[in-house]
């Protein structure tokens, strides 16, 4: 498997070379403005990315089928991290969100972690009880009563995208593991509700359905974020205005280096620029899941399975989001948008999948 990780290393390195060059592109002038300095965020980020190298490498170095050994410990502390960032005066609040412990010049988002130990958790399990997963009792609901716990402290925080994210991703990795078709269902539909109500009930997430529905209808209320990202993605054309040259991020679209960094890149480099950043990441799940099907380990495999729809699905959400096509959930696109704890934890997990493919070639 050496052709695929040369594959998924070189694919890597070229979303991250495109992700620095437009966060200092989309963030320059707003960091002049605001902060006084135009490479606030793009010097950030390079710390961000020397740190989630170190982190990468260290995940390529041990033998992943370790991991094992340390799946119970590693959710107990993501269990610990969830509440203790819910405590005033521990957990950092930002915008009415206390998702966040400040370290220093980091800000450390615990769900990030909660991610990655989820994924080791239950690529254990399903390790452990392949022949039970078709059993509610022993091998569907155990699991459940760890992810609903952990789902429901991420939503408290409140982060209702990243714990239907996080569900999402153990469901297709049970999915894949074999578990009874009329389990999953029982269990979505029964989530359902749950989560309407979670829209439903506030403000703030029903806004951004109804903006998702028609932004154009109140364009400068709660539709500007989406009426705005679709100028910049129409205002590109085919080739774009040029790099540095785009107009939204002038004060016009928010998060324009976050959530919305695909728009700056479909205005400054056109249709063809941000085609050529969606084929680089069908190219990436693809070469990943090629790893994920040619391992034998069942826990290397399920292991890889969980990290391939990990970032696949991150991907697909904040492509969907930047053009209209999913109501605005702030995820960042991987590698690409700057981000410290998602940039970091998305780099563990490529290490864990190398980690994977080179150690099934011994």
């Amino acid at each position: 498997m050496r052709d695929l990780r040369i594959s998924i290393t070189m694919s890597l390195i070229v979303l991250i070379s495109i992700g620095v060059m437009m966060i200092y592109s989309s963030s320059g002038i707003y960091a002049l403005q605001e902060l006084g300095d135009d490479k606030y965020f793009l010097k950030r980020h390079t710390l961000f990315l020397l740190l989630g190298t170190i982190c990468m490498t260290l995940a390529m170095a041990v033998d992943y089928r370790d991991l094992r050994k340390y799946a119970k410990p590693c959710i107990l502390i993501s269990f610990f991290l969830l509440v203790a960032v819910l405590v005033p005066g521990i957990g950092r609040e930002s915008n009415g969100a206390r998702r966040w412990f400040w370290l220093g010049p980091f800000n450390f988002q615990p769900s990030e972690f909660a991610k990655i130990a989820m994924l080791i958790y239950a690529s254990d399990f399903l390790a452990r009880k392949q022949n039970k997963i078709k059993n509610f009792k022993e091998g569907f609901l155990p699991l459940m009563l760890i992810l609903g716990p952990l789902c429901l402290l991420i939503v408290k925080q409140p982060d209702l995208g990243s714990s239907v994210s996080i569900a999402v991703i153990v469901l297709i990795m049970m999915f894949v593991a074999g578990a009874r078709l009329r389990h999953l269902g029982f269990l979505i539909l029964s989530a359902l509700p749950v989560v309407y109500f979670l829209i439903a009930r506030v403000p703030y997430r029903m806004a951004r359905i109804m903006a998702f529905l028609d932004p154009w209808e109140d364009s400068l209320g709660i539709g500007f974020q989406l009426s705005q990202s679709q100028i910049a993605l129409g205002s590109g054309r085919l080739l774009g205005v040029g790099l540095g040259k785009s107009v939204q991020k002038l004060f016009y679209l928010p998060a324009a280096h976050t959530d919305f960094i695909l728009s700056i890149i479909g205005e400054e480099l056109g249709f063809l620029g941000a085609f050529a950043v969606i084929a680089l990441f069908i190219f990436f799940v693809w070469q990943a899941a090629r790893i994920a099907k040619r391992t034998t380990d069942p826990f290397g495999y399920f292991l890889s399975t969980g990290i391939v729809a990990m970032i696949g699905l991150q991907a697909v959400v904040n492509i969907g989001v930047s053009i209209g096509a999913l109501p605005t959930k702030g995820l960042p696109l991987p590698f690409i948008s700057y981000g410290g704890s998602a940039l970091v934890f998305n780099m563990i997990a490529v290490g864990l999948l190398l980690n994977v493919s080179r150690t099934n070639d011994q």
